[in-house]
């Protein structure tokens, strides 16, 4: 499979991987042929990667991160019991299922990612339409569970720790959808909504059946920034818990990473460029290098450009040195289609460098 902007896309080529819709049933199988329809309708719902069917690629396997049946177990509890709290309630209503249902989800997701050795932090916004607060929510909590692994976590501080990640935002339920959602700048007014809700997640948990203090805590603090400049209450450096610190950095690499109604995703890349900026201000430089350390920067199935003019697909990431992968070489430099396509490991061919990555004049526009 190869991974394509939309952009990109053509009518003829056939679909590589399921696509789900919001309510997380298949829209597209694979093998699916794309036609112009397809490619309008998956641009309107804000989707910027697909995997697509290549013969020359068939042997490149994509891994996931966690099961599929796991992914989607996870999608559907997060979308029904966040529907649940988007509604009007009652004052002084608990939600005693919180607790129980997200702990035991986190557990799996932890047996998941225990059993992957090689996982690397992968985009995770390609195949699926679901409502962003869900997908970010699952996602956030898989890359924070991931480097909480990686630092050397016990099993009980990472379902702690995930269990904060996965329900950071939950304060957002309570946030009016117009501006959750607007497409447009905010005002200052619609700005101080949108901050609430580390306030109101925090409220939401710290007194519910199930849920430790300290994961009400990753609602609260994790827009807080080790320099002070964050919100609500400007804390600093120690002064902010060690799990909303790691949230701090997935938080926003996933935000990033993932195509809103006011702009597009930007590239696994271009986002730790962004992160790298608040570097020792906003983000603890080992936390950050952590991170780094163990992110896929190029995507296995991406297309890259380069330096000798050639174009292919990362075939393999090399855990240890993650920006210098193995790649597919489809064309030659005068952009014609190879016979025979051959890998290039950029390990050991230190003089060949990734000059460009499909899509990524689109995704910083």
């Amino acid at each position: 499979m190869r991974l394509i902007a939309i952009n990109s896309l053509q009518p003829g080529m056939k679909l590589g991987k399921k696509i789900y819709n919001e309510d997380g049933i298949v829209l597209l199988s694979e093998n699916a042929e794309i036609n112009d329809a397809i490619i309008r309708r998956l641009r309107h719902h804000g989707l910027d990667y697909i995997y697509i069917a290549d013969h020359r690629t068939d042997d490149i396997q994509i891994s996931e991160m966690i099961e599929e049946t796991t992914r989607r177990r996870a999608l559907n509890e997060l979308r029904v019991n966040f529907k649940k709290l988007m509604e009007p309630a009652m004052k002084g209503v608990v939600y005693p299922y919180l607790g129980k249902t997200f702990s035991g989800l986190v557990e799996s997701i932890v047996d998941d990612l225990s059993s992957r050795e090689d996982a690397m932090i992968m985009m995770m916004n390609i195949d699926s339409m679901d409502h962003y607060l869900y997908r970010h929510s699952l996602n956030v909590c898989l890359y924070t569970l991931l480097l909480g692994q990686v630092y050397g976590y016990s099993k009980e501080d990472l379902t702690l720790l995930g269990l904060g990640a996965m329900l950071h935002d939950i304060g957002k339920t309570k946030v009016p959808r117009d501006v959750l959602n607007k497409p447009s700048q905010l005002t200052d007014e619609e700005f101080a909504q949108i901050k609430q809700h580390t306030e109101i997640g925090f409220k939401l948990l710290k007194d519910e059946p199930g849920i430790p203090l300290k994961a009400a805590h990753c609602a609260y603090q994790h827009h807080e920034r080790i320099n002070g400049g964050g919100y609500p209450r400007g804390l600093k450096g120690d002064e902010i818990h060690e799990f909303a610190r790691w949230i701090a950095i997935t938080d926003a690499f996933d935000a990033m990473t993932t195509h809103r109604v006011y702009r597009p995703a930007m590239l696994p890349h271009q986002a730790l460029e962004v992160l790298y900026a608040g570097c020792g201000e906003w983000y603890e430089k080992s936390k950050l290098e952590l991170f780094r350390d163990h992110m896929a920067i190029y995507p296995v199935g991406m297309t890259v450009d380069l330096s000798t003019g050639e174009r292919g697909v990362v075939a393999k990431i090399h855990k240890a040195i993650p920006h210098r992968p193995v790649v597919r070489v489809l064309t030659n430099p005068d952009g014609v289609d190879l016979k025979s396509p051959y890998d290039i490991d950029l390990s050991n061919r230190l003089s060949v460098v990734i000059t460009g990555v499909d899509g990524a004049k689109e995704a910083i526009k």
